[in-house]
């Protein structure tokens, strides 16, 4: 994210209106999700340069498309549902789980999926709006746009985040970061998650998430999930490392910088179709990622002007990345390496 931008983050409470969402132990999700979503953005609200919109701010219906296209048209920078969980048999299952968007690995996370997507029914036209898409047919959920493969190294960072953040701050249990197809996740064009903040089914946890202290304490976590994110962006840490640009220029060094458009879990041809019309992109596997690069110098003056360039082609969230013979490190460290 360029210094000189708000980082906008489109937050949005599940649900609302006439659906409203699960019902376990007579707790309302759509309530419990709205005063948590509004907690939140109390928090980031606060903190410099970020610029948060949300889906909602009161008890409205929102379609999921509509909840995805506020976050695009505003070119929003993260996108972050917020939901309450729910089981149906006679277990007391519980804890916290946030979701990217990916094929599902097993039948409990479609379960998940299958709820959230079912609010689809209650949409005018919904067929036609979602191209056919049927929440109950796992057939559904093949060849869907890889709108998100592109963000999905970044969706499952801040995912991570948030999670650790509810295990280590609040102690809740840990169900991990996981991928289903959710459509809401599906129809936006930046890193996205949506986290279920616990079980209304559970009886302790219901209770827990119907207070106004459960609330806030869930809030704060998830606030301090996204800040941490936000902070370690290469991209956002550079701003604390102070070096006179004209030093950054034509010295002959091991670094070089490169600008990240994408990452995902599937190649993608290079070719300017798949990129917006850029030109000489890069595709490098690094662990279970393809990742994609656009540019390479020496010249960090040089590549910050790639960068903007990538995102008025429509690639908001990519951000610099160093190397040093050939490794990867931290942006901070190769300023300091040139400035020394």
């Amino acid at each position: 994210m360029p210094s000189n931008r708000e980082f906008v983050i489109v937050l949005d409470a599940g649900h609302g209106g006439h659906d409203p969402g699960n019902q376990g132990n007579g707790y309302l999700e759509k309530n419990i999700a709205l005063n948590v979503v509004l907690d939140v953005g109390k928090i980031l609200e606060k903190q410099p340069n970020i610029k948060v919109l949300y889906t909602r701010k009161t008890d409205v219906f929102v379609t999921l498309k509509g909840r995805a296209e506020k976050a695009n048209k505003n070119k929003a920078d993260l996108f972050v549902s917020v939901h309450c969980n729910s089981f149906g048999k006679s277990s007391q299952p519980h804890g916290t789980e946030t979701y990217v968007f990916g094929i599902r690995r097993n039948a409990d996370n479609f379960e998940v999926a299958k709820k959230e997507n079912s609010v689809i029914y209650l949409e005018d036209d919904y067929k036609a709006t979602y191209n056919g898409f049927d929440p109950e047919n796992p057939a559904s959920f093949i060849g869907l746009s890889l709108m998100q493969e592109a963000y999905l190294d970044q969706s499952i960072l801040l995912a991570d985040f948030i999670q650790k953040r509810y295990t280590n701050s609040l102690k809740r249990f840990d169900r991990g970061v996981k991928k289903d197809v959710f459509l809401v996740l599906r129809e936006t064009y930046m890193p996205s998650v949506l986290t279920e903040i616990g079980f209304l089914t559970n009886k302790a946890e219901g209770k827990y998430l119907n207070t106004k202290h459960g609330q806030k304490e869930i809030a704060t976590a998830l606030a301090d999930g996204i800040i941490k994110y936000i902070n370690t962006l290469n991209l956002n840490a550079i701003s604390v490392v102070h070096v006179d640009p004209k030093d950054l220029t034509d010295k002959k060094n091991d670094i070089v910088f490169r600008v990240q458009v994408a990452a995902g879990s599937k190649p993608l041809q290079t070719e300017p179709y798949n990129f917006n019309g850029l030109e000489n992109i890069e595709r490098v596997k690094e662990g279970e990622l393809y990742k994609y690069y656009y540019g390479k110098t020496s010249d960090y003056v040089k590549i910050q002007n790639k960068q903007r360039f990538v995102q008025e082609k429509g690639y908001t969230s990519s951000y610099i990345v160093a190397f040093k013979k050939g490794k990867k490190i931290d942006v901070q460290e190769a300023l300091k390496n040139i400035a020394e």
